[in-house]
């Protein structure tokens, strides 16, 4: 087995707890991750905008994946690259919503737009994306050049038919999934954790095969996959487990820290 030179970790429901924190033992072990010579970025559905003071308390200078790859980015200002629903399914998938008791967000422009302003999701989206959303009736202007668009419900079945409802129109023209159980996204084709850790290694320069991943849900899985050995998370549902070479303690329990400590550093060959 080739020795791991980058961990590439997911954000909500992985590196941060429930209440989006970082843990101090996860900032830590980072820091030991880092001194013992492998690189660690992140990707996550989150907007840039959210990730970015997890990128300055971890001082990642890396390039990051945000909107799960839709844009790859540096804390030093450099994108390179942007991708975008395009526009057709964008508002294709507005259609097929019809009257579906959905909230409604759209991220563009480095803005959050959101059908409503109550709710303890967008309390939750507050925190996540570092932002304030903007209260909209009519999303048409910012179909154009949507980043992500996000169906928010805590009725599994709800999105589950919304998921049915847009794949039986747009499979194969846009990514789709659930980065939580309550959130059904939208974005590029492009735009998926798969193609997200191919171009953030290859930008690092290291190799899928030297690559871990870290992740909790099922739009992780496209990562989960290619990258050279694979962490979920205690809190994953068990195909998301089933699907990795290992799996570590809780987000609410250090788990990425866990997962360094336990499997990756060994790997390198630094004591335990």
């Amino acid at each position: 087995m080739n020795p791991i030179k980058l961990v590439v970790s997911d954000v909500d429901g992985t590196l941060v707890d429930k209440e989006k924190r970082l843990a101090p033992a996860t900032a830590d072990a980072v820091a030991r991750l880092r001194g013992a010579g492998c690189a660690f970025t992140i990707i996550s559905a989150r907007p840039v905008s959210g990730m970015r003071p997890l990128a300055d308390t971890l001082a990642i200078d890396h390039p990051m994946g945000a909107f799960n790859g839709g844009i790859v980015w540096t804390r030093a200002g450099g994108v390179s690259e942007h991708h975008v629903v395009d526009p057709a399914v964008a508002r294709g998938v507005f259609e097929c919503v019809g009257d579906l008791a959905v909230d409604r967000w759209v991220f563009a422009d480095d803005r959050w737009y959101s059908s409503t302003d109550r709710g303890v999701h967008v309390e939750h989206e507050r925190v996540a994306s570092n932002s304030r959303e903007e209260v909209r009736a009519d999303f048409g202007e910012f179909l154009d050049r949507a980043d992500k668009i996000t169906f928010v419900s805590d009725t599994p079945a709800v999105l589950a038919e919304l998921h049915a409802r847009i794949d039986a129109r747009f499979a194969g023209q846009a990514t789709v999934g659930q980065s939580q159980t309550y959130y059904l996204d939208i974005t590029a084709l492009e735009a998926n954790k798969g193609a997200g850790i191919v171009a953030l290694a290859a930008a690092i320069g290291v190799g899928l095969d030297a690559t871990a991943a870290i992740g909790d849900q099922n739009n992780d899985l496209p990562m989960l996959g290619l990258a050279g050995y694979s962490v979920g998370m205690g809190n994953a549902p068990a195909n998301v487990q089933a699907a990795a070479d290992a799996v570590t303690a809780a987000n609410d329990a250090d788990g990425v820290a866990h997962a360094i400590d336990a499997f990756i550093l060994p790997r390198i060959g630094v004591p335990t």
